[in-house]
């Protein structure tokens, strides 16, 4: 019994390994294939109403997509337009830059005993030995957008292909499966399909809310641009946990470069914080809601193996591709222990919450 335990165990061990090692050597390949997957649940319902209005299933498809390549470019635009607004600032925050920096090297000289000649010293040993930094930098992200410029255009063409081509899938699929699991086959795949359209459109429609949110508290606290700001701070969400503190970052430094005071910069800091309270307490348990499942400590390792398997792609798609697999697992009777596992633990939580309050208050949930 212990040898046959102890059996399982490596075989599991080894083919953990097996598929992490085929998961980052294949990342080119596969997280174009990923990307459009999930893209291609949440357009699903999109092409089927179209369908139905007797658009033809190729016409739907293209509708489908052009919709979602529209939604993304006007994104897209949107930041550029109000990036051209940061960019007509750069000559005062190059002049505001420089006081801090003079500032800093003030205090350098006072508090901890460094000449300014010696700071200058420094600064002439690190500018020559990183010649070259700033094109190599350039280079890296030149590099970076072509990439993913690149993987858009291919996912694109996925997208298109898993929507006109998804009963074909279906068929190939049902006829892995005995006879006797084809409807149970066919409920895991309706059932994934449904748990991506829900964390992603409830995704995007948080990632608005957040945009209104960041805007009105930034705008009260007088932070220059506080439309881009809240912009970016909201399409960073879809990076979870990261995102959204990588975002307040940079609008706090850019706070600081601008200008800002201090009590300008723990505006900025009260902002983020009651965002987070409300997005945390309402936003994702009203929006988002519970489809996704997992247990926190899964959703970190997700996002941490995600992210060192297939950068920040492996963390955008971590935790919708983790909820499908639990689905996987909940239906296959040797899967079920790790579904367990993976999931929340002990039994739904009885609604208390204020996003419980907010969804009772409205009538949402109730049964009919």
């Amino acid at each position: 019994m212990n040898k046959s335990l102890l059996t399982r165990t490596v075989l599991i061990c080894l083919a953990i390994v097996l598929f992490g090692t085929i998961l980052y050597f294949g990342r080119p390949f596969l997280v174009p294939i990923a990307l459009a997957g999930l893209l291609s649940m949440l357009l699903l319902p999109l092409a089927t109403w179209l369908e139905k209005r007797k658009l033809g299933r190729g016409l739907s498809t293209l509708l489908s997509v052009l919709v979602l390549v529209a939604g993304i470019g006007g994104i897209l635009t949107l930041l550029s337009w109000q990036m051209t607004h940061v960019t007509e600032d750069l000559s005062q925050i190059k002049t505001v830059a420089t006081d801090r920096m003079e500032q800093l090297r003030q205090f350098t000289s006072d508090r901890l005993g460094i000449s300014r000649e010696e700071q200058q010293h420094m600064m002439e040993e690190n500018r020559s030995s990183g010649a070259g930094g700033a094109a190599k930098i350039a280079a890296a992200v030149v590099g970076a957008l072509l990439g993913g410029l690149v993987t858009f255009i291919i996912a694109v063409v996925y997208i298109f292909m898993f929507l006109y081509y998804r009963n074909h899938f279906k068929k190939f699929i049902l006829k892995l499966v005995p006879p006797e699991s084809k409807t149970e086959a066919t409920r895991v795949m309706t059932e994934s399909s449904q748990i991506a359209q829900k964390y992603l459109g409830g995704l995007g429609l948080m990632i608005v809310m957040l945009w209104v949110l960041y805007g009105i508290g930034f705008s009260i606290v007088g932070v220059k641009n506080a439309v881009f700001f809240a912009i970016l701070c909201g399409v960073l969400e879809i990076v979870p946990y990261v995102g959204n503190l990588t975002g307040t970052t940079i609008t706090l430094l850019m706070t600081v470069a601008q200008g800002g005071d201090f009590s300008m910069m723990v505006g900025v800091l009260i902002t983020y914080a009651l965002v987070q309270f409300f997005q945390n307490n309402v936003l994702t348990p009203l929006i988002v809601g519970s489809e996704v499942n997992i247990n926190p400590v899964f959703t970190i390792m997700a996002l941490l193996s995600g992210e060192l398997v297939w950068g920040v792609p492996g963390m955008i798609l971590a935790i919708p591709i983790l909820g499908i697999f639990k689905i996987i697992c909940d239906h296959v009777e040797v899967l079920k222990p790790y579904g367990f596992l993976i999931g929340q633990p002990g039994p739904k939580t009885v609604k208390t919450g204020i996003a419980d309050k907010v969804k009772g208050l409205f009538g949402f949930g109730k049964k009919k």
